[in-house]
């Protein structure tokens, strides 16, 4: 293992600790691509109390789900699993079809509200910080991140540890430690996300050419780690609450959410 590498893993470690000292309870936000999965092994090694959670949206490739339940036969840190509000995917779909998604960026990202920033919430709630696997270089939306900030959406401190870490780092991690991995990574997937928005990239594209590729790149988040407040999470019908005027409509999905979700995660 390289020294450049050895001191990447050091400090992704201090950063760990920092969280859990000045932050905790901590949780780490689990999208089992690579990044995610060389975490998921250091925190299983150093900091096994920083809890882990995933989103499942219900459209996950197989694959994902395949490395969901070698997680659990590998690391002793629990992964729970986090799923969308029923009542909000069966409004949405009805209002946009099941593939709706393509049609706008608007209904895509009111897709992604749905099945991914309405569980993030819940998964959030009551925690000090969260941690995740972005780095600074894997999209032009992500060039302004910093290794530690306070995420207002979400009203707690957020930690990206691999932030400067290049994709030959992570590899190199993976490999020399023999984490498992989504094997879709073998077919050309280097970013994941559900089957339907992502497709295998060719040589010399950008790697995460294959998400959203119908959209430009600059739309290419689904909300989990931008802004929100002010905005519209179009195609869902629903409205951040910081909008004093909400239609009808808005306030009843607003109100579906804040219900209580019986049997809306499950530990893996």
């Amino acid at each position: 293992m390289s020294t450049d590498l050895n001191h990447k893993i050091a400090e992704t470690l201090l950063l760990l600790q920092q969280a859990v000292a000045d932050f905790a309870p901590v949780v780490f936000a689990n999208s089992l691509g690579a990044e995610d999965m060389v975490l998921t092994d250091l925190i299983a090694k150093y900091q096994p109390d920083i809890a882990m959670f995933s989103l499942d949206t219900g459209r996950l490739p197989k694959e994902t789900y395949d490395l969901i339940q070698e997680v659990r036969q590998r690391y002793s840190v629990p992964l729970t699993v986090y799923f969308p509000n029923n009542e909000l995917v069966e409004k949405y779909v009805s209002q946009h079809g099941i593939n709706g998604f393509y049609d706008s960026v608007e209904n895509r990202k009111g897709c992604c509200f749905t099945r991914k920033v309405e569980p993030l919430r819940r998964a959030l709630k009551g925690k000090g910080a969260w941690i995740t696997g972005m780095r600074r270089d894997q999209a032009v939306t992500r060039g302004r991140l910093e290794a530690s900030s306070f995420d207002a959406d979400n009203s707690l401190q957020k930690f990206n540890p691999l932030l400067e870490w290049s994709n030959k780092d992570v590899w190199a991690y993976i490999r020399q430690n023999d984490v498992p991995y989504n094997k879709l990574h073998d077919q050309f997937y280097p970013s994941l996300g559900c089957a339907p928005c992502t497709r295998s990239v060719s040589p010399g594209e950008d790697i995460r050419a294959g998400r959203w590729w119908w959209e430009d790149p600059e739309s290419k988040e689904c909300g989990l780690h931008v802004g929100q407040r002010n905005k519209v999470a179009h195609g869902s019908g629903m409205q951040v609450a910081s909008n004093p005027s909400l239609p009808a409509s808005c306030e009843r999905i607003i109100e579906i959410a804040a219900r209580p979700v019986a049997r809306q995660e499950q530990t893996a």
